[in-house]
């Protein structure tokens, strides 16, 4: 069994494709042994592609409303409890101009599919930040979105966008969101992405209801065939104000053997060490990032609006300022030989834009 596991991981080391029976080996004998070697493989990737640099991206979570109810998110409509706001375009842009000052050279706005950022709220808004911050990366992450209204906000600045496909299970899809949901057009939107140019972003839950190996070896088959620049994922956490409220959260072990799989499949990926998973485990950050990430997305929002994106229970956050998180994280990431860079930090490929190994 172990050996058969390193020959698989070899292979995908060297060739950066499995079989989804394959995946299922992988993922049905993750034995601690096994983990420990793909980290060690995926380290090494990671090492001779980004070296030990970590990029920082500044977050700003800029409106808890969502037009969804997936019943897995604390910020679903159907919350009647959930504290709701919006950053105004002066908040995001004192946010930004923080960030700035202290080394950030990529702004991340983030929030639900809220009808208030229409386009012609943020295309102005873009526009602002490239004018007077050109050296810097947009990336949005704001749901679903038509492909004209994609390819406007891609023409008023903005970079890179992330959208977790979540499953890439038809079946599984259906038991985690409502029925006006599909995984049809989830898709559509990260071709459409693709198309227009952005560099894009996709990714999963791990241990979430109804998840299976199989589950996720499609998600990885998917990541596999997909090449996205970024791919966020991190263990399912409940929210008590959800259908899965008393269902197990993921498994931090599990989500880190992930990242050392995806790191092999798509050398070049841009690989967050997520916040679900510090939230899980207070080393959690430095246990991803020993698993093949290399990207950790500290928080820029308000100190007033964090704890009011809550997408899971008890998510961790800091009341400390920005200054302090930027100081506090050098410090964990040099703890354990990494170093936190303030460029861009774009996905490096080739000029033929396969994968740079």
């Amino acid at each position: 069994m172990l050996e058969q596991a390193k020959f698989l991981i070899d292979q995908l080391e060297q060739q950066h494709t499995l079989t989804t029976e394959a995946y299922v080996y992988l993922l049905t004998h993750a034995h601690t042994e096994i983990r420990q070697y793909a980290a060690k493989k995926a380290n090494a990737v990671r090492q001779k592609i980004y070296g030990t640099d970590v990029y920082i991206r500044g977050l700003i979570e800029i409106s808890n409303y969502c037009k969804n109810d997936c019943y897995y998110c604390g910020i679903r409509r159907s919350n009647h409890s959930c504290n709701r706001y919006r950053l105004t375009e002066e908040e995001i842009l004192t946010c930004c101009a923080d960030g700035y000052a202290l080394g950030f050279r990529t702004f991340v706005l983030q929030g639900g599919e809220d009808g208030y950022y229409s386009d012609t709220v943020l295309e102005p808004l873009l526009i602002k930040l490239k004018q007077q911050y050109p050296d810097v990366a947009i990336t949005l992450s704001l749901g679903e979105r038509s492909e004209e209204s994609y390819q406007r906000l891609f023409h008023a600045g903005a970079d890179r966008y992330l959208l977790r496909h979540e499953t890439a299970t038809k079946m599984h899809y259906q038991q985690l969101h409502p029925p006006e949901m599909s995984y049809q057009n989830r898709l559509r939107c990260l071709h459409a992405l693709r198309e227009i140019g952005y560099q894009v972003g996709c990714g999963m839950m791990v241990g979430s209801p109804y998840q299976t190996p199989q589950h996720l070896a499609a998600d990885l088959m998917m990541i596999q065939t997909f090449q996205p620049e970024m791919c966020g994922i991190g263990p399912f956490i409940p929210h008590p104000a959800t259908p899965f409220a008393d269902e197990p959260a993921g498994s931090v072990d599990l989500t880190c053997f992930l990242l050392s799989l995806i790191r092999l499949a798509v050398p070049h990926v841009l690989l967050p060490a997520t916040t679900a998973l510090a939230t899980l485990d207070k080393h959690g950050r430095e246990k991803g990032m020993l698993a093949g990430a290399n990207v950790v997305m500290p928080n820029l929002s308000p100190t007033s609006v964090r704890g009011k994106y809550e997408l899971y229970q008890n998510k961790r956050h800091s009341g400390a300022e920005s200054a302090q998180q930027r100081r506090i994280l050098e410090a964990q990431m040099a703890a354990i030989g990494f170093v936190v860079k303030t460029d861009r930090g774009d996905a490096k490929r080739n000029l033929n834009g396969k994968n740079n190994v």
